[in-house]
């Protein structure tokens, strides 16, 4: 499995090529605080490959002022592979509106990329690059037991995954269980009122989603992973001992604090937790996608 790059400045932005908007809509409800919107991409060529877990490099115009010419960002690949009627490939992929506050003058500004890519219309055209990586890829056992922890837009990866595995390798039969955590019920991306998506496997004998919300979201209190964690505590633990389990992570950085922390509490130890972690990493059974 191939590593994460952590900076974004050390991925090669070369060669780039352009995208049309097929389509834009919102996947988060109308009451959420948060707007996801899900958007389907035309490549303008044909010969592009790409593969389930990769990312799509978007290059959204920049203020010449701050001496960019473009504002670089990742987004993971949400969906399978799919061509147009056109013969051309389409990309599907989760984009969360956000904005930021001037540490400084306390100013708060749009995001760049996310601003830019929800704005569009169809029709509309996008330079992108990549696709880049490989960090999730299914495992050569047939009977692995999958743990898939996301936050936010981190689903996006994990629904591409989990739709492939249940129409592509009829023959699996290891365990697949699904953490995805969100401040709100609202704002929990393809398992909400709007779009559950992963309803489709909830008949299936091996996979179950799990939520991990914030007690307190008005509060702006972090997502309780403990308590999702603790919750299937016994299984869990015994899932991680097993050298047939894999655990892939996605989301923002900060939730690997908070994963250690659950985890540390279910292994008695932060000790005991660090050793089980390394073994996992060292047998590359632990990969993570975070930013």
């Amino acid at each position: 499995m191939s590593e994460t790059v952590t900076h974004l400045q050390d991925y090669d932005t070369e060669p780039r090529f352009g995208t049309t908007l097929i389509r834009s809509r919102r996947i988060t409800v109308e009451d959420a605080a948060d707007e996801v919107r899900e958007l389907v991409l035309e490549v303008d060529r044909t010969d592009f490959p790409f593969e389930i877990g990769q990312s799509l490099g978007v290059l959204a115009p920049a203020s010449p002022a701050f001496g960019q010419a473009h504002h670089f960002r990742l987004y993971s690949v949400a969906g399978l592979p799919e061509r147009g009627s056109s013969g051309r490939p389409r990309i599907e992929i989760a984009v969360r509106r956000c904005s930021y506050v001037d540490e400084y003058s306390g100013e708060k500004y749009p995001g760049v990329a996310s601003n830019f890519l929800c704005d569009l219309a169809p029709g509309d055209s996008c330079l992108t690059t990549g696709p880049y990586g490989l960090p999730f890829e299914l495992p050569d056992e047939r009977d692995a037991n999958l743990i898939l922890i996301a936050s936010g837009t981190g689903i996006a990866p994990f629904r591409a995954f989990v739709k492939r595995l249940y129409r592509s390798v009829p023959e699996f039969g290891g365990h697949v269980w699904l953490f995805h955590g969100a401040r709100s019920g609202l704002e929990m991306l393809y398992m909400n009122d709007e779009r559950d998506d992963f309803a489709l496997y909830y008949d299936e004998e091996t996979f179950e989603a799990f939520r991990a919300l914030s007690p307190r979201p008005d509060w702006g209190d972090p997502v309780a992973w403990g308590a999702a964690i603790k919750e299937r505590g016994a299984d869990l633990w015994k899932m991680l001992g097993e050298a047939k389990t894999y655990v892939f992570v996605a989301g923002l950085e900060p939730m690997l604090v908070e994963l250690d922390a659950a985890f540390a509490d279910l292994a008695g130890s932060d000790e005991k937790w660090q050793r089980r972690k390394a073994e996992l990493r060292a047998g590359h059974r632990w990969v993570e996608l975070v930013y």
